[in-house]
């Protein structure tokens, strides 16, 4: 095979290295680069979310070299394997350590019928010959938009995959945002005929050359998500997609600066091209854009891989420069995302007001939230939602931390009446010593309610001396038997994780 390769690296390199005076100045450490920070682990919750520890600081003066690839899919996917895997050494041999492919790299399929068929698991030869490759040429790779076997339905999930260079998966996105399109006489399309819409944000990767933020191709189109996770820290926003080339010709450059610019991190998109077959046609034109907006790599229209440099300390000086993210008005309105529930614990215990909480006592947890079985409950299901920060007063919670909050009591709640068969649920809050707080952390109570299960207002002297009368205390292995079964209804099929009894 041929291949067609372009390599555009930065015209210009910026002088000096911010000091750390001038982030605080900037309200920019949040969003510092990963390179630049020099730390050894990362926030807590994406290390555990996507299994993944650096173990080797990185100087702030190093750059990587990145690729991404473009090539037209079809149904045969040995000969799409055959294709990438050309197009993949090739990227090497330009010196790219880091490997984009598009969306439908592994096959684009005539009918939904024919995607189902042809749909595997993540131990399915595909990803086992992608996974294979990366160890084998040392690359990270970024596989967007793997179509994902499902089991129970007769729809794929349309999957980012991110694997290391030693080939481990360490995440795996799910598209949230599913292209639907009728445009008469050009283009017809709805991707819920044959995916199944994703449920979750996944928090930015850190990699070697910077936090990763995954999305896919239709995603490119709702800037909120891009800004949520560059609040979350990623510095490279990434969509592998396959536009077609009627909205590609109107959007898709336009659509990716926009991105890199609004928010000050480099855009990395790979993309389909050409003919797939006589339905369906891509744009082309993968490209990566620079924190400035600039194009710094470009397909074009025809297969081939294109490179270039990503600097993390350009991206660094440029919000400097410009200190975006520190000009919102949170005051006036507000961007945060729903909770994410971690696949890991955090700790093995927590600290509830001066309270050891086990692991066990524990059924759903999110970067900011736990949600806790009761000591003493006052019927059964009574539970407890808790910020992680230790804080007395609703007051003292961040913005986040109260929409986090609030939405782990919406699950939590609708877990609890299904459980429970009731449609009726008390939830409060003792917001101080004297509304009857007695541990000096802030806890939500869910209580399901029953029909004539406390006389009027009894319910709420019941829950003020539920802790401080010589009512027994409840086993540890009851709390943790019961915690199990609430963490099946919560998670169901995806509960990676093992307790102890």
């Amino acid at each position: 095979m041929a291949v067609a390769v372009k390599r555009l690296l930065p015209r210009s390199k910026l002088l000096g290295t911010p000091k750390t005076a001038d982030l605080f100045a900037c309200n920019l450490l949040p969003c510092l680069p990963f390179m630049y920070t020099k730390l050894r682990s990362f926030s807590t919750s994406a290390q555990l979310t996507n299994k993944l520890t650096m173990t080797a600081e990185l100087e702030p003066t190093k750059k990587s070299l990145v690729a991404v690839l473009q090539f037209t899919a079809t149904a045969d996917k040995a000969r799409n394997l055959q294709q990438c895997g050309d197009l993949i050494l090739a990227a090497k041999q330009l010196g790219a350590k880091m490997v984009f492919l598009p969306e439908g790299f592994d096959y684009v399929s005539e009918t939904s019928e024919q995607s189902m068929q042809l749909s595997e698991s993540l131990t399915g030869p595909t990803i086992t010959a992608y996974r294979n490759m990366a160890k084998e040429h040392s690359l990270w790779l970024s596989l967007g938009g793997f179509h994902l076997k499902d089991e129970k339905e007769k729809r794929t999930h349309n999957s980012h995959i991110l694997l290391n260079s030693s080939g481990d998966i360490v995440a795996n996105y799910r598209k949230t945002h599913l292209f639907a399109v009728n445009i008469p006489g050009k283009v017809t399309l709805d991707e819920n005929a044959f995916c199944i819409p994703g449920s979750a944000i996944s928090l930015p990767v850190p990699t070697p050359f910077g936090k990763i933020a995954l999305m896919c191709c239709y995603d490119l189109r709702f800037s909120e998500l891009a800004s949520i996770l560059t609040r979350q820290g990623a510095e490279i926003l990434t969509y592998p997609s396959a536009f077609t080339s009627t909205t590609g010709v109107a959007h898709w450059e336009i659509l990716l600066r926009a991105r890199a610019i609004e928010n000050q991190c480099y855009v990395v998109a790979a993309a389909q091209c050409g003919s797939h077959n006589s339905k369906r046609t891509s744009f082309g034109h993968a490209m990566i854009v620079d924190p400035w907006g600039a194009v710094i790599a470009n397909c074009l229209e025809e297969s081939g891989v294109a490179v270039a440099e990503i600097d993390l300390e350009k991206l660094l000086q440029v919000r400097l420069n410009m200190p975006v993210q520190s000009h919102r008005r949170h005051d006036l309105y507000r961007l945060n995302a729903a909770p994410v529930a971690l696949p890991d614990f955090t700790a093995e215990t927590h600290n509830f007001g001066g309270h050891i909480i086990s692991r066990n006592e524990i059924f759903y947890e999110t970067r900011l939230t736990l949600a806790l079985v009761n000591l003493k409950p006052i019927v059964p299901g009574h539970s407890l939602v808790i910020p992680k920060r230790c804080v007395q007063k609703f007051v003292d919670l961040t913005e986040e931390e109260v929409a986090d909050l609030f939405h782990v009591v919406q699950k939590v709640e609708a877990m609890l009446e299904q459980r429970y068969q009731v449609n009726s649920s008390m939830l409060t809050i003792q917001d101080g010593v004297d509304a009857g707080q007695t541990v000096k952390h802030l806890h939500v109570h869910l209580v399901p309610r029953r029909p004539n299960d406390f006389a009027k207002d009894e319910v709420y002297r019941e829950l003020d001396r539920h802790d401080k009368d010589n009512r027994k205390a409840r086993l540890p292995e009851d709390m943790a038997a019961e915690a199990r079964e609430y963490r099946k209804l919560m998670y169901g099929d995806a509960l990676h994780w093992t307790f102890d009894c």
